[in-house]
């Protein structure tokens, strides 16, 4: 007997489901598949992953499941959870209106840089795209050793070779191929992941070579229900000739996931083309098409009801619409029946304001040759300068498709700087405030290379003087427009180092005695006090783009951050008279060095002079 109702499950919730759905969206890798009591499959928590999100060392664990697996997962897992003792240093010397720009240019490996940004970033990006070694064989890779010792590793991570060393060949004669890829991009993607926004969404370009390895590891990453698509990008115009090749590769991919379902991609409006509209009824001007022949037995008409007769193929023309579409269609009165055809009415959708889904198919979004011209012909007049740089109408297409007109973009493989370059161009257009954070590392450029007979001694430095001469660029080209002097063609350039604290994190069989009086002054001796500052809003997850005033008050440096949201002074002799005078500027947060106090009185009163003038305040030292 069929139901008419459907029945109440009259059941407690299942409680297991929720609690692995809670952790799917914290730690999407943990949840795996198993089979069931019944031989079912169902979701289940993979309790070794999940010790080893909370773990610092690699958690053994032989159990069987589905997941994507490499010798160096776990290694690569645990890189990408221990912390690092390192800062960003701002260079102004390299920057273009550091004091007002909110674009950020970060130099050097961007595993670390990711780090530095997850407590000032922390879901606060809005999109996310990257454009990775693709792992053909002939390019590089990061060179992660996930198999040194502590001391080996913090020495690899230090990049004491400025040259731009961290990089290593990766050819397809090695016989971990794939899996030193992986473990490169693994770490990178599951910081990546924590930054995005809950509605934010990362593209990531790739090609064949990959493509497979990469979506099961998004899977695992993102949580597979935030798959969102797979465009393919058509990078080239023609075919090529190219040794031993069967098939001209003609496109690339770019992968699609947002940070949650909350992540949508936008739809576009279906604006009317030059096609002609002669019919009208109610809902608007449209057109007609043949959809399919009343002979071709699929369908009967039976009081203007559609009858299913038959599902299987057959030779000739097919309705292509389908079952569920067509009877849709038929309810919304959009068939026409002419004689021996059966006609869709296509309507005019300026008429009515319908959207549809983006396609997946990028055929006019710039080409490879596109971007090498934009780059290597127009902006810097030297030909094979960089090489294969992505065109600036994909970047803007991505971008278009994913926000509105404001919020950060991250470009963590940044090149040549096409991302920062289709930003400001985007902002130029609409008058938008999209922000953009790139992050380059200086990988050496190959001295008989057209780069290096330029000048350019690293691929960071190629970017920056890109983005340099793009704003250039873009402002001469829209001058006359309104607001255009406003557009923001600048960045802060900050450059990954270590600490500017001296290393004082001891083991208690590492203390000696004689090392107390090193600690007096914990403050690296070549480190500025602008240096200080912005360890300090990584620190307390400041956004590294407010605006900063320099200012002095009886003699001493303060620099106040977004007005009054923080103030900072690392002078020393510091003294009561001083401070009084700060905390009537009432800031929201002050910071000083802690071996900046004239004499421990004054550091012992500062608790009550902030106490009486500004009680709000919250005092930290460095």
């Amino acid at each position: 007997m069929t139901e008419i109702f459907e029945k109440l499950d009259l059941q407690t919730p299942d409680f297991v489901d929720e609690n692995i759905a809670k952790l799917a969206e914290l730690f999407p890798n943990c949840v795996t598949e198993k089979l069931g009591d019944k031989g079912e499959l169902e979701h289940a928590i993979d309790f070794d992953a999940l010790r080893q999100e909370f773990s610092s060392s690699i958690v053994e664990g032989p159990a069987e499941r589905y997941s994507l697996n490499w010798p160096g997962k776990r290694k690569a897992l645990v890189a990408a959870n221990t912390p690092i003792n390192k800062t960003l240093r701002p260079c102004r010397k390299e920057s273009v209106e550091f004091d007002s720009t909110k674009n950020i240019f970060i130099e050097g490996d961007n595993r670390d840089a990711l780090k530095l940004l997850q407590e000032t970033y922390l879901g606060k990006i809005k999109m996310i795209y990257i454009d990775p070694p693709y792992n053909t064989g002939n390019d590089f890779i990061y060179n992660d050793n996930f198999t040194a010792d502590k001391q080996e590793y913090d020495e690899a991570s230090e990049q004491k070779d400025e040259e731009g060393g961290r990089l290593v060949a990766n050819p397809d004669s090695n016989g971990r191929f794939h899996s030193d890829w992986l473990s490169m991009i693994y770490p990178r993607l599951k910081r990546a992941q924590s930054l995005l926004d809950e509605d934010g969404i990362i593209f990531i370009s790739i090609a064949d070579h990959e493509i497979h390895n990469l979506r099961k590891m998004c899977d695992e990453i993102f949580g597979e229900n935030n798959f969102i698509a797979c465009f393919l990008w058509k990078k080239k115009g023609t075919t090529s000739n190219v040794k031993d090749a069967q098939v001209s590769s003609q496109t690339d991919y770019q992968l699609c996931y947002g940070r949650s379902k909350n992540a949508k991609i936008k739809q576009r409006f279906r604006a009317s083309s030059d096609r002609n509209y002669p019919h009208v009824d109610e809902d608007g001007s449209y057109r007609t098409t043949v959809i399919e022949k009343k002979d071709s037995g699929a369908y009967k008409r039976d009081t203007m009801k559609f009858e299913i007769i038959g599902h299987k193929p057959r030779l000739g023309k097919r309705w292509q619409i389908g079952i569920e579409t067509a009877k849709e269609l038929e309810n919304k009165n959009r068939f026409i029946w002419d004689g021996e055809k059966i006609l869709q009415k296509i309507y005019n959708f300026e008429d009515n304001d319908t959207y549809s889904a983006q396609p997946n198919i990028l055929d006019n979004c710039g080409t490879s040759a596109s971007g090498s011209e934009l780059v290597n012909d127009t902006l810097f007049a030297i030909p094979e300068l960089f090489d294969n740089p992505k065109p600036v109408e994909l970047l803007s297409h991505l971008s278009n498709i994913t926000l509105e007109n404001d919020g950060t973009i991250l470009d963590f493989f940044c090149g040549s700087g096409t991302t920062a370059h289709a930003v400001m161009q985007l902002n130029a257009e609409d008058g938008g405030n999209r922000k953009c954070i790139s992050v380059q590392l200086p990988e050496i450029t190959d001295e008989k290379s057209e780069a290096f007979k330029a000048g350019y001694k690293n691929i960071a430095e190629i970017a920056k003087e890109r983005i340099r001469r793009a704003g250039k660029k873009i402002k001469e080209d829209n001058a006359g427009k309104e607001g255009i002097e406003n557009l923001d063609i600048g960045f802060r350039v900050f450059k990954i180092d270590s600490s500017n604290m001296e290393d004082v994190h001891l083991t208690p069989d590492d203390t000696k005695l004689e090392l107390f009086d090193a600690l007096e002054g914990n403050i690296k001796q070549d480190r500025s006090s602008e240096d200080l500052l912005f360890q300090v809003l990584l620190d307390w997850g400041v956004d590294l783009s407010l605006s900063i005033e320099h200012t002095e008050i009886d003699g001493k440096q303060v620099f106040f951050v977004d007005n009054n949201a923080l103030a900072a002074c690392f002078d020393k002799d510091i003294n009561e008279e001083f401070v009084t005078k700060l905390a009537e500027r009432q800031p929201l947060r002050v910071v000083f060095r802690d071996d900046g106090f004239a004499n421990d009185a004054v550091k012992i009163n500062i608790e009550q002079i902030f106490k009486l003038k500004s009680p709000a305040t919250d005092i930290k030292v460095i």
